[in-house]
């Protein structure tokens, strides 16, 4: 299957060929987490380059008790996924699907058995919402399956609150990595209704400067309440939008090989093959192996 052609560069086979090739010919001079990561990633993208590029996989991440769960609910028009005040809630993610047929393949891929059919109305055919555990959970388990799987959505909605939006752990983990993916990325200030409209206005303020010192300017920002309805018809048709596009798991895909290249390309030198390093006293070159 070929890929679409990027308007402002080469196709992603070629970049995705090019990633390999330039794994290849780091190996034994670069760092082997780096060459490991780009070969990964160009593994990555070519398993979801064969799978349904008709069905967009959106993703709500965010902090113990930002209301992924409510707002995952809200939009799928159904009480799919737990909502309490027990944390941690969520604890494997589970699918919303709009339309899903021919979706398995990708969910198996994506190793999400939890599905359920979406029953809202609305331009979403082809939407596949997960909801995700906590990122910040005292349980490790959930942690991991949130780092797995924000490694493989098409697009990812960031849900936070008025009290965590700032929290160091979401900036410096997550959104800061992921400069290079502010074209698949979208913000959410959930429980706006708890704050009067100039606080809402200062947040959100405060939140856009925080995403730009990320390196993230320019991300969709929302301000939404799951219990009350607010912002919740915009969140919808920018779904919409993306859905329609068909085009998210390319730019995800872009994005993800742009980082990977300059992961490799800016590594340090491996010890292996490298000019001089047969001159090295026998000592330090086997402890450097």
């Amino acid at each position: 299957m070929k890929l679409l052609r990027r308007k402002e560069g080469p196709s992603l086979d070629s970049r995705l060929a090019a990633l390999l090739e330039a794994a290849s010919l780091a190996e034994g001079r670069m760092p082997e987490q780096a060459v490991s990561g780009a070969r990964t990633v160009a593994e990555r993208a070519g398993a979801r380059r064969d799978l349904s590029i008709d069905h967009t996989v959106a993703a709500l991440a965010g902090a113990t008790g930002s209301g992924k769960s409510s707002l995952h609910n809200a939009l799928a028009g159904a009480e799919l996924a737990a909502v309490g005040v027990t944390r941690p809630t969520t604890s494997t993610a589970q699918a919303a699907l709009w339309d899903g047929e021919g979706a398995g393949p990708l969910l198996d891929w994506l190793d999400v058995p939890q599905r359920h059919s979406a029953t809202a109305s609305g331009d979403l055919s082809g939407l596949v919402l997960l909801d995700l555990p906590d990122h910040d959970s005292i349980r490790l388990s959930h942690r991991l399956e949130v780092d797995r799987l924000v490694e493989l959505v098409d697009l990812l909605v960031w849900v936070v609150d008025p009290q965590k939006y700032a929290d160091a752990a979401l900036h410096e983990r997550y959104l800061r990595p992921l400069a290079e993916h502010r074209d698949v990325m979208v913000v959410v200030l959930n429980q706006v209704d708890r704050l009067p409209a100039q606080a809402v206005d200062r947040c959100l303020r405060d939140l856009r400067r925080l995403l730009e010192d990320d390196g993230l300017k320019g991300v969709p920002v929302l301000a939404v309440s799951a219990r009350t309805g607010t912002g919740l018809p915009a969140l919808r048709s920018l779904l919409e939008d993306r859905v329609c596009e068909r085009t998210s798991w390319s730019a995800r895909l872009a994005a993800d090989i742009t980082t990977a290249a300059a992961h490799l390309s800016t590594a340090g030198p491996g010890s292996e093959g490298l000019p001089g390093a047969a001159a090295e006293p026998a000592g330090r070159g086997e402890e450097g192996a």
